[in-house]
């Protein structure tokens, strides 16, 4: 049944395809470093949004109802914290030099996901560890990433006053407010594909990965507090106050587990490494997939590995 099974999605692109992404993501192990990403992306969520509501505290100081515009607008996505968070987080007073070196600090805490991403995405490019970016150099373009999102954030919202105005119609806000989160989204998803990983795929190449990934967090966006509500509905007379924590790693993880799939689509695509085999011998796809595997073990630059097949 299964050699059955195997012929008939060999000869099917579309289900091919989506045996490769299985199987790859599998035997990346990509779902232990989703529980990574999402692990340090809960712990770096408080200090990122104290440094974005310093900093818009800071700039916005004279015009404070844009500035709670934006910040409804940026915690609106945040599921479980986002409502908790909008009242009562503070910012980081003090001097101009205190504002700085707290704002720094704040921000080099909350790169944690930038780096445990970037490094979920060089398992999944095969990027060997003396082709990868330097401790430095991961930590300057995880900033670039977190700023590009910030921005994002920002332009969106300052857009969706405008679409809300009344002069569209509910239709309309409705429509121009979907299109301005693929846009955020988008836009955030990208720089990360682009950045947090050496130079390997264009643009162009990674533009399904971030339709999927897109398309999928608009579905979390919009069923995420149900679905944590139901998370902490269940786990509330168990765990308590620590059902909240329970409900946003759940959210999370999802989301990193999206995040990572979608990186897998680009890998899979580019490198055409479909269809692969269920059973039986190994395609050129199996063959270019476990040559990849085997030369992302290099750790020295005058390092070679030869693969060789037999029989």
């Amino acid at each position: 049944m299964l050699e059955r099974l195997d012929r008939w999605q060999r000869t099917r692109r579309p289900v091919a395809f989506v045996v490769a992404v299985a199987k790859k993501y599998g035997e990346d192990g990509a779902a232990l470093h989703a529980a990574r990403v999402s692990y340090y992306a809960f712990f770096s969520v408080f200090p990122l949004l104290l440094t974005f509501v310093s900093v818009l505290g800071y700039v916005l100081q004279g015009n404070p109802e844009l500035r709670q515009d934006i910040l409804d607008s940026a915690f609106a996505d945040v599921p479980v914290i986002g409502s908790f968070v909008r009242n009562d987080i503070g910012v980081i007073g003090g001097s101009g030099v205190a504002l700085l070196v707290g704002i720094g600090v704040s921000l080099w805490a909350g790169l944690g996901v930038t780096i445990a991403l970037g490094q979920a995405f060089d398992v999944v490019w095969s990027i060997a560890p003396v082709e990868q970016f330097r401790y430095v150099t991961r930590r300057l373009r995880g900033i670039v990433v977190l700023l590009v999102a910030a921005c994002g954030v920002v332009a969106s919202s300052v857009a969706s006053g405008v679409a809300t105005s009344g002069r569209l119609g509910a239709t309309g806000e409705s429509i121009a407010l979907i299109a301005l989160t693929i846009a955020v989204d988008a836009l955030a998803l990208l720089t990360a594909f682009r950045l947090l990983t050496p130079s390997i795929a264009g643009v162009r190449d990674l533009l399904p990965g971030v339709a999927v990934a897109v398309v999928g967090l608009l579905v979390l966006q919009a069923l995420g507090g149900w679905y944590v509500d139901a998370t902490i509905a269940r786990a509330s007379d168990t765990y308590g106050l620590f059902a909240t924590v329970i409900g946003l790693l759940s959210w999370l993880s999802l989301a990193a587990h999206l995040i990572l799939v979608s990186a897998e689509i680009n890998a899979v695509h580019l490198v055409a490494l479909w269809p692969r085999s269920l059973s039986g011998p190994p395609t050129p796809a199996d063959a270019r997939a476990l040559e990849a595997y085997a030369q992302r073990a290099r750790r020295a630059p005058g390092e070679r590995i030869i693969v060789q097949w037999r029989g």
